[in-house]
């Protein structure tokens, strides 16, 4: 059971009004939300409060029953209780959801599980989204964008539309379940729940084109709707969005006979671009040419299990954590983190008020939904605690470390990125995987094989090679210890270079059946699948 096919109608111009009323509401919101962050301070009370309410909530559970969660328990007894768990160790408990039990996880019933893999290389995951998932969605998102409103000092953001350029938004229904439980993208889930007067007033492209499964005819179907509309805002992941400013200028030279600059001369009112999802830098330059640079960038960090933080100062500041919507926690320091041992990497967990900035740390979370100290995945690091602002670092899966160099992917982007400035270079993907020693093939040392592609545009100039890898050698060098200490130690030959024809990443994630939306590529790995299927791309 799905959606049935939808037709669309053309662009029109909405009436002015619609966005002063939005902008009226938009700025007391706002205004809301700056008194109540300066009383939460530095979080942690909020967090004690939602540690509280969590373990009421779910004590009663066929999960809690079963591992002994009590309503007063303290933080120290809660985390003696029960050890970190990753999503393997709920699945058996996600099953009998998806068959309609309920009070397994959380009290009640499931109706709606977002279906997730996190990255490209990833198994699916089936995440419940309960009533307080919803509320947890519905005004962590708003947060961020009154974040933006609060930090430019002006709310003309919300005078006019917001688009959203993601995965499709149809939902699927389970076969033989009654009542229905529904599956599918985050995204379609939060786009039934919009507050009545976002939905009306600032959401695009609109719910019909938004559930749109085939990327080419919604790519073409967001382009005529949108190409002469009031956009203030756009949000995406950055490689998608210039796929999608690239059809926007090529929809405007159709109409009009000219090919506009930027995205600010079609749209005269952008001033916001929302990013998140993936390290920036690599795609900064170009984005702000195809922009505009008038248009200012906001740095958001949800995923699938929760909307953890915004950017709510100047981007060295990092982003805000949201200490008061309705997820607790904790925090294992990455050095000390082994997935196979969880409980013995527990001895070292903290709660918020336990955190130091410039430590990377492993990210738990305990959800609304029912996810009790589940390892998420990622690895952040605190720039401050007063207040609790923090940078994504990467996945603790996706590291790179067959040598031991523990090289992480936010250090491969921004070395990429530098590398790329300084030889006039843009990247449009990339992908760095361990090429072994080979002795018959004359390979005594281990190095690292870097997957680039580089915009079309700079073809007809020679690539300087071995002058991009040493350049790309030293940025790692610089950025991290482990590595350096393998180079200087001969435990680490020089990083070999692969630079692919145009279209060889959009041509593997096509295979995969993940092009389109909101699907990234993972940046590094330990082993070479995703460098082998690229091999065998060529």
């Amino acid at each position: 059971m799905s959606a049935p096919a939808l037709t669309y109608s053309a662009p029109t111009r909405r009436p002015a009004v619609s966005g002063e009323v939005a902008r009226f509401f938009a700025a007391r919101l706002a205004a809301r939300t700056a008194r109540r962050l300066e009383k939460i301070g530095n979080g942690v009370a909020a967090q004690q409060e939602i540690l509280r309410q969590l373990l009421k909530d779910h004590a009663p559970t066929a999960f809690g029953r079963a591992e002994g969660l009590e309503p007063q328990l303290t933080y120290n007894k809660f985390r003696a209780r029960l050890e970190p768990r990753t999503y393997e160790d709920f699945a058996p408990y996600i099953e009998r959801m998806k068959r309609g039990e309920a009070d397994v996880l959380h009290r009640g019933r499931c109706s709606h599980f977002a279906v997730s893999s996190g990255t490209t290389a990833g198994a699916s995951k089936w995440l419940p989204v309960n009533v307080g998932m919803l509320e947890h969605f519905r005004d962590a998102g708003l947060d961020s964008l009154f974040f933006y409103s609060l930090r430019s000092g002006r709310s003309s953001v919300f005078a006019g539309r917001h688009l959203f350029l993601g995965g499709s938004t149809a939902l699927t229904a389970l076969p033989d379940i009654k009542p229905p439980i529904y599956y599918g993208d985050l995204s379609g889930i939060t786009a039934l729940n919009l507050p009545a007067w976002a939905e009306r007033l600032l959401y695009e492209p609109g719910i019909e084109i938004a559930q749109m499964a085939d990327w080419p005819a919604k790519l073409a179907a967001i382009t005529a709707r949108t190409w002469n509309g009031n956009i203030t805002m756009l949000a995406g992941i950055p490689s998608w969005l210039l796929v999608l400013a690239a059809a926007l200028r090529a929809r405007a030279k159709q109409e009009t006979g000219t090919s506009p600059t930027t995205l600010r001369d079609l749209w005269p009112n952008l001033e916001c671009l929302v990013h998140g999802g993936v390290p920036i830098a690599p795609f900064a330059d170009e984005l702000r040419a195809v922009l505009g640079d008038k248009v200012n960038f906001h740095e958001v960090y949800p995923a699938s299990e929760g909307f953890i933080a915004a950017q709510d100062a100047e981007p060295e500041a990092g982003l805000r954590l949201m200490v008061d919507r309705g997820i607790f926690y904790e925090f294992i320091p990455f050095a000390d983190y082994d997935e196979d041992n969880l409980s013995m990497t527990d001895a070292r967990c903290v709660p918020l008020e336990g955190v130091q900035p410039g430590v990377d740390y492993v990210l738990l979370m305990t959800t609304p939904a029912g996810l009790i100290r589940y390892v998420i995945g990622d690895v952040v690091r605190f720039v401050s605690t007063m207040p609790p602002r923090l940078i994504y670092v990467g996945r603790t899966k996706l590291q790179l470390s067959a040598f031991g160099e523990h090289v992480i992917e936010r250090e491969l982007t921004e070395a990429l990125a530098v590398v790329c400035r300084k030889h006039q270079r843009t990247a449009v993907n990339f992908h760095v995987a361990p090429l072994f020693p080979e002795p018959a093939q004359g390979r005594m040392i281990g190095r690292h094989e870097w997957w680039i592609e580089l915009r079309s545009a700079d073809d007809n100039r020679p690539i300087a090679e071995t002058s991009f890898a040493i350049d790309l050698d030293r940025e790692l060098i610089a950025r991290n210890d482990d590595y350096a200490g393998k180079r200087s130690g001969r435990g680490l030959d020089l990083p070999v270079l692969r630079f692919v024809p145009a279209g060889s990443f959009e041509r593997w994630l096509t295979q995969i059946g993940r092009w389109g939306g909101q699907s990234k590529t993972p940046r590094c790995r330990s082993d070479r699948r995703v460098a082998d299927e690229l091999t065998r791309l060529q």
